[in-house]
């Protein structure tokens, strides 16, 4: 028998936070490695640390919210790789914390292009090249959020577009069957990051009850392991939905 094929992964909003964690993780497990973002100088040294592990990773420029770029993303992807078996829908964004009826539609539209449309497009360009290669198939991994099932204050771009999420996970494991194309989504909470350092410091963050508090975090790690976890199955198997979240936050009851 030849060797094992190398398998390819490509993830969006790989600069920092649980895109990066989740690059190397899989760079430690094998897979070579597609970076996407909008700023080349954090992607860099994420695929430096992933080639420290013995694996190859480029990085790649694009917004995935511009059809265009989404376009070139994946023509380089063909060129560097000729296959996918992975994408990891992972690139969001939110808007400013603001009462409903003083958002911009202009915030609005910046959310919905980079959270929803840059996942439909990235989804449908990855069907594309999944259908077509030799072996046939792949995986899509989105990444929800606990918005996925209860928003925060103030929070509706980013939490309809996280609901519709779902639905496109949902329609992408249901139209990738004929294809060998499997699609799950990972629902995280609090992991701990940049964006989530305010959680943790002075008065905390905003709460359904309209106190501020602050909130436990989790290691992005974990989130990292979990999205590996999901990767690393056969496509004959598939973890459809996964919530990985920091057990004491304010989630479960009524807390």
């Amino acid at each position: 028998m030849g060797e094992a094929m190398t398998k390819v992964a490509l993830i969006t909003g790989a600069g920092s936070g649980i895109g990066r964690a989740s690059a190397l993780a899989l760079a430690r497990d094998g897979w070579s490695l597609m970076l996407c973002g909008r700023r080349l100088e954090r992607l860099k040294p994420v695929a430096d640390e992933a080639g420290a592990l013995g694996v190859t990773a480029v990085v790649s420029k694009a917004d995935v919210g511009v059809p265009s770029e989404v376009k070139l993303l994946f023509n380089e992807l063909r060129l560097t790789f000729d296959r996918l078996d992975l994408l990891f829908n992972n690139a969001g964004t939110g808007a400013p914390p603001l009462p409903f009826d003083e958002l911009s539609f202009e915030q609005w539209q910046r959310v919905v292009d980079t959270n929803l449309t840059g996942a439909f497009l990235c989804a449908q360009a990855a069907f594309a090249v999944m259908k077509a290669q030799t072996p046939r198939g792949g995986r899509i991994i989105n990444n929800g959020s606990i918005s996925a099932h209860v928003p925060r204050p103030n929070s509706a771009p980013y939490t309809a577009t996280k609901h519709a999420i779902t639905g496109l996970t949902r329609s992408l494991a249901l139209d990738g069957r004929p294809f060998d194309i499997a699609c799950g989504q990972i629902d995280i909470g609090n992991a701990q990051t940049d964006l989530t350092a305010r959680m943790t410091l002075g008065q905390g963050v905003p709460q359904a009850s309209g106190q501020l508090a602050p909130e436990p975090v989790m290691d992005v790690d974990d989130v990292a392991r979990a999205v590996v976890y999901m990767a690393s199955l056969p496509l004959t198997a598939n973890v459809p939905f996964m919530t990985v979240m920091a057990t004491k936050m304010p989630y479960i009851g009524r807390g």
